[in-house]
């Protein structure tokens, strides 16, 4: 249904539609607790040999961003997944899809960068996006407890993009439609073991303090055209 006709059409009942949407993509992959395992050995035995990378990471540790070319089989797998939500969850401007092939089916190449990352109690990220790319996306390979004790922290947080606007007139004010609360603050997301979360990549986001005695471990990834 297009803006014009909502405005046109005669409806006694007020009608709330959302404009210039930020897409937020969950996907649970099948089969993860066999994945995850052979993703934390790849992950644990690269960090015993190789000193961190300092970038977002606030005390914790984080690998090199070519994951794929030495985490192996586990790696290029989970990869793929990536790849593969990402030609479902894009479209050209004239509503064509990644998806296929059909009719109106359209093919991107996507390159790609991964990493990994290690938070152990206390570490943190920073706020940050990722010039260059179109999709991000964040895997969790173990939450660390966070999915069943929100005490621990952790959450993947994200930004509303128009910052702090909507708050400067009425900040004890939100909209009456879903998401419409948050407006002007940020939104957090739990890690869950198994589960992929892939967001446009100029999209403000940070993980929050871990507060836990396990090691919450994830990798990243960057999808490009």
């Amino acid at each position: 249904m297009s803006i014009a006709s909502l405005a046109v059409a005669p409806n006694p009942t007020p009608v709330t539609t959302r404009l210039f949407a930020t897409p937020l993509v969950l996907f649970d992959v099948p089969q993860a607790a066999a994945l995850n395992e052979e993703l934390r050995q790849v992950i644990t035995q690269r960090e015993k040999f190789h000193p961190s990378v300092k970038k977002t990471n606030i005390g914790g540790w984080q690998s090199s961003p070519d994951m794929d070319r030495w985490g192996g089989a586990p790696a290029l797998k989970l990869l793929a997944f990536g790849r593969n939500l990402a030609n479902r969850s894009t479209a050209d401007r004239e509503g064509n899809s990644g998806r296929g092939p059909h009719p109106g089916y359209f093919a991107v190449t996507w390159g790609a960068n991964m990493w990994a990352n290690i938070n152990r109690s206390g570490q943190r990220n920073e706020f940050h996006s990722h010039p260059g790319a179109f999709w991000s996306g964040v895997y969790s390979v173990d939450d660390a407890g966070i999915d069943a004790d929100p005490s621990l922290g952790g959450e993947l947080e994200l930004m509303d993009p128009r910052g702090p606007v909507p708050l400067m007139n009425a900040p004890h004010l939100g909209f009456a439609m879903p998401g419409g609360l948050t407006a002007g603050t940020t939104e957090k997301l739990r890690p869950k073991a198994g589960r992929m979360v892939m967001f446009p990549s100029w999209l403000m986001h940070q993980v929050r303090p871990y507060r836990g005695s396990a090691e919450r471990i994830s990798i990243a990834f960057n999808l490009t055209l």
